[in-house]
């Protein structure tokens, strides 16, 4: 009977994701043709990620573990641990000053409606091109030109096995938080891996809590970003997830 229901709640999603990207979806598309538009375009995304969230029963809690604030003025590349495909909707909400352009994959477009809208928000990656991975950077300085803040899951994907707390990051968030001197939010988002898990017929509606850990601010060594990145999430992980 429990799978009955929680299949029933995954098909709830798909029905309230396809409502959603269809009236927010149509907004954001005409207003992303104009580069001086997107921050209205923002204001749909960010109802289609809220609707999504709490229509799906969900609800977080922000917990500050630092005193630094986030600065109106300024942008930023937003870091966090991913487990979930929620996780893309906790930036959004957290970010409402902050237009976010998000660092995703190219396999997305595939998807009926959805991957119009995306190709036209986001900066895509192809990884297994080197070309493509490079290419990002440009693009990626471009958007924060423009007055976007840039949102990158390091760990490049969710991890296949459930067991590893943190993937190994990759690179490309620190590096281009160097190149730019962006400063690094960081985040990290704890209870999605069991109530909202990519095995169909496992999650449940529930309480996430997110971690505000701190910035980090610019490096001329991308490495030190990271290690440093890399170590406040894995023990916030290691301190709040068991």
């Amino acid at each position: 009977m429990a799978k009955i229901l929680n299949y029933l709640w995954r098909f709830w999603l798909i029905l309230l994701a396809f409502v959603l990207t269809i009236t927010m979806g149509i907004p954001v598309y005409i207003l992303s043709f104009n580069k001086k538009h997107y921050k209205y375009a923002y204001k749909f995304i960010r109802i289609w990620c809220f609707a999504l969230f709490y229509g799906m029963g969900l609800r977080y809690e922000l917990i500050k573990l630092s005193d630094q604030k986030i600065d109106k003025n300024k942008q930023y590349v937003f870091i966090s641990n991913h487990t979930s495909i929620m996780d893309i909707m906790l930036p959004c909400i957290l970010f409402p000053d902050h237009p976010l352009c998000f660092v995703g994959k190219k396999e997305l477009v595939k998807i009926p409606i959805f991957g119009t809208i995306y190709k036209r928000i986001c900066v895509m990656v192809d990884r297994g091109s080197p070309r493509s991975r490079a290419d990002v950077y440009r693009r990626c300085a471009e958007k924060m030109e423009e007055g976007n803040s840039i949102v990158i899951f390091p760990e490049g994907g969710v991890p296949d096995d459930t067991s590893v707390i943190l993937d190994d990051f990759k690179d490309g968030a620190f590096t281009l938080a160097s190149k730019h001197h962006s400063p690094i939010a960081v985040y990290t988002f704890v209870g999605l891996k069991d109530i909202f898990p990519f095995d169909n017929s496992k999650g449940r509606p529930g309480k996430v809590r997110v971690y505000f850990n701190g910035i980090i601010e610019p490096s001329d060594v991308p490495k030190n970003l990271k290690t440093e990145a890399f170590d406040e999430i894995k023990k916030t992980l290691l301190e709040h997830c068991i």
